[in-house]
Parts: structure tokens; sequence; C-alpha cells
């Protein structure tokens, strides 16, 4: 910060820490052993589409850049974009969540530098029990944190005791948003 901008009462803001995206490797294999959650082998970034040629030429270009990870643009209910990143379908299962989550990285860094970081709502990597119970970790640009979302099958409701569980499980290894009320729900999720 300069000092006009010290004078004038001006600060810089600090961006979000999308590094964090890596530690997800890590909570993913905790979640294994602890929780019995193995990766859905995709996983999603959610924006707010902004309209125009040059927008169209970077969703055009980021997947054109991630054909390996299968991209694909989706609208939710509530109009919003997905890319979903899936792993190849002869990849090792669980094991390629690293690569996912570097493509993950790569997606949400360039619509940042882009320009279009306000309009990222969140990145979502989903996790599956054996039973069929779905919990999310949903990442938070803006906010540089995540928390968990388990929506439950039966309609639009939510398994509080997973999300409650996934939070305990991971906490040490990653940023958990630690105001319960910003843990919305990512009802219509396409990676979900």
């Amino acid at each position: 910060m300069g000092f006009f901008d010290a004078l004038l009462g001006r600060r810089k803001v600090k961006g979000p820490d999308l590094d964090a995206l890596f530690a997800i490797p890590s909570a993913a294999l905790t979640l294994e052993v602890s929780g019995g959650l193995t990766s859905t082998g995709s996983v999603g970034v959610c924006y707010r589409d902004p309209e125009g040629a040059p927008f169209d030429r970077l969703e055009a270009d980021i997947t054109a850049m991630l054909q390996a990870s299968r991209p694909q643009l989706s609208r939710d209910s509530h109009g919003y974009t997905w890319i979903v990143l899936s792993a190849p379908e002869d990849a090792p299962g669980p094991a390629d969540l690293g690569g996912l989550v570097t493509d993950l990285h790569a997606v949400t860094t360039t619509l940042q530098m882009e320009g279009f970081g306000p309009s990222i709502l969140c990145d979502l990597v989903p996790f599956a029990s054996a039973e069929g119970a779905v919990v999310a970790l949903v990442y938070l640009p803006k906010r540089g944190t995540f928390y968990p979302f388990a929506p439950q099958r039966s309609g639009q409701s939510r398994d509080n005791a997973l999300e409650l569980q996934v939070r305990a499980i991971v906490g040490d290894e990653l940023p958990v948003e630690p105001d319960v009320s910003r843990w919305f729900a990512v009802w219509g999720a396409p990676v979900l």
C-alpha cells in the first residue's frame, strides 16, 4: 500500500487463497479412513454467467484446455452455470482426485485472473458412502473457506449430523467456514 492510499484510507483487498484447494486430496484420505467417504470422481465450479463474447471465448478456452477431465457445461434451476469435470473412465478412481483438484484450481484461477472472480459462487467436491449418502466439500473462493453440504435423497432437506461429522473430520486439514449460517444449500448442483 502506498503513502497516498494510506492517507486517503484505501486498502488493498486480499484475494482468496485458491491454493487451499490443494489440501482436498489429503482431506479426502482422512474422509475415507475416518468417515467411509470416497470421491465420486467429479468436481464442479459454479458461477453467474456474465454476458458477452469475451466470456464465451473464455469458457471455450477453459473447456478446450481441460479435455482430459471431460468438461461439461450446464445450468442449474437457479440460473447458475456449472463446469463439471470428471475423471477419465479408465482412471483408478479416488486416486485421480488430485488431477481433478488441479483442474478445478485451474478453472477457478483462470476465472479470477480474467476478472470474473466476483461471479464465482463456489467450487464443489462431492464424496459418497457405501450406503449412498452424499456429502460435498463446498469451497467459497471469496472467503477462502470450506463447508460440508449433505443433501438427503428425500426432498430438499440436509443431513446436518453428517455435515457436522465431516466438519469434525476435516477441520484440522481445511479452513472450515466458522459461521454455520454461511453453509448455504447447493440444491440442483449437477455434480451431486
